[in-house]
């Protein structure tokens, strides 16, 4: 069991400088506390748009200004390439056919992260 993760969540990466909103374009008819709850289908950019500045070298422009700089690490600007889907704690609660996100579901940066959820955005559906 977890906690319903929903629109407004806040999501953290290591690499990334501040924590991020998540936005649910996944489905908007399965609601918690008013809000949609997240899916495993949440992964595009638009779903989390920056973890503020990023610092893995896997990133290529963080690699490309950091060469630059003759090898002091340059961080650049966020934007989380989620490879695959989120990975879903329970799968038993589904939304437009997909797993709906639960407190402890990470999801892999293709820049070497892996993003947590550290605030489902509601906290009195339990799932």
């Amino acid at each position: 069991m977890g906690i319903a993760v929903v629109a407004g969540a806040t999501v953290n990466c290591p690499f990334g400088t501040t924590p991020a909103n998540l936005l649910v374009t996944s489905q908007n008819t399965v609601l918690a506390e008013g809000k949609p709850v997240a899916t495993i289908a949440d992964t595009a950019a638009a779903n989390i748009p920056t973890c503020g500045m990023c610092s893995s070298l896997a990133n290529p422009q963080v690699a490309s200004a950091t060469a630059a700089a003759l090898g002091v690490l340059t961080p650049q600007p966020c934007i989380p390439a989620i490879a695959g889907t989120w990975t879903a704690v329970q799968t038993k609660c589904t939304a437009g056919g997909k797993p709906c996100l639960t407190t402890g579901a990470t999801a892999l940066c293709s820049y070497g992260g892996t993003l947590n959820i550290i605030n489902a955005g509601q906290k009195t559906v339990i799932m």
